[in-house]
């Protein structure tokens, strides 16, 4: 990687981006600023260690909470404070426990709420324009 400069990134910065759970990338990665070039190749071209990282985990609690279908609120309200591999996480979705399947059910109907919150607003937006064209 390449020396600190404007055009840099922490490596924090750049797991976060990558969704990657930074602890679990090489020393070199984690001791390193990596230019937006760099970060561009890692996207690009992917080295093995990274391929691995994204397929097997650990992952981070963004990707935790998305493939599991809750809320990163509601991953806390479990109890779930740790990164989780891929396979973990595959044995939650086989045999889901009673905090997954409420948490699966509420983060559900937070969205349906959302997008009829976004539905009526749409709605009322639309009948504004109808109003000031006439």
């Amino acid at each position: 990687m390449t020396s600190a400069n404007s055009q840099s990134m922490k490596p924090a910065t750049v797991a976060k981006k990558l969704g990657i759970y930074l602890p679990a990338t090489p020393q070199e990665f984690q001791d390193s600023t990596i230019s937006r070039a760099d970060f561009a190749e890692l996207q690009a071209n992917p080295p093995e260690w990274l391929v691995e990282l994204r397929r097997n985990g650990p992952h981070p609690r963004p990707v935790v909470a998305q493939k599991l279908n809750v809320s990163i609120s509601g991953l806390a309200r479990s109890g779930v404070e740790e990164a989780l591999t891929t396979a973990e996480i595959t044995a939650l979705l086989q045999a889901p426990p009673a905090w997954l399947v409420t948490e699966r059910s509420t983060h559900a109907a937070v969205r349906t709420e959302a997008q009829r919150v976004k539905d009526e607003a749409a709605k009322k937006d639309a009948k504004k324009a109808r109003a000031q064209a006439e």
